[in-house]
């Protein structure tokens, strides 16, 4: 069974410098949860790697976090897709954990508990610790330009081994295409 990793703001709904602190701000970017069902029908598994150190730093807690991620299941629901399984950092920035990215903690973790191989596995983020974390767990990184994507191209000129999309849509409506030729 294929699988899909994705990082969540930025990539499925949109981010904000000031976090995602509660469900009414959390709000999916067109064509994302549509893409993410579409996916599903096609038979791969996805799973939402995201750092959310709103959590260490205060801003929210776990109940407001698990609530946030009832509302984008709900959501994906109506579209016919789901999610199988969210893995987050909690941490502050400055504990020094080993999942946060740029780290490969919790890609590794699901490599591990899934005891898959992750070098044909897409991870599709829009920041260069999604793309850092990826090349550290031997996954295949991918950018959209939603969320911080455009500002990463900008600052970032170490992106030569790095799939690059306009948004979620796109990319996975290439996955599939790809999927299909290889099947």
């Amino acid at each position: 069974m294929p699988y899909l990793i994705l990082d969540r703001d930025g990539v499925i709904n949109h981010d904000s410098d000031e976090y995602i602190k509660n469900p009414e701000e959390w709000q999916p970017i067109p064509g994302s949860l549509k893409a993410i069902a579409r996916a599903n029908r096609a038979g791969f598994r996805i799973i939402v790697v995201t750092n959310q150190s709103g959590l260490g730093r205060g801003y929210f807690d776990i109940n407001t976090l698990n609530a946030i991620h009832k509302k984008m299941h709900q959501k994906l629901a109506r579209m016919g897709g789901g999610i199988d399984a969210i893995f987050f950092c909690p941490h502050h920035p400055d504990d020094g954990c080993d999942c946060r990215k740029p780290k490969p903690g919790m890609l590794e973790a699901i490599r591990d508990r899934l005891n898959i191989s992750l070098q044909k596995v897409m991870f599709v983020g829009d920041t260069m610790a999604d793309i850092q974390a990826a090349r550290a767990a031997g996954a295949i990184p991918v950018l959209v330009r939603t969320g911080k994507g455009e500002r990463t191209l900008v600052e970032n000129n170490d992106l030569t081994d790095v799939h690059i999309y306009p948004d979620l849509a796109a990319c996975i409506d290439e996955m599939l295409k790809e999927h299909e030729v290889n099947r």
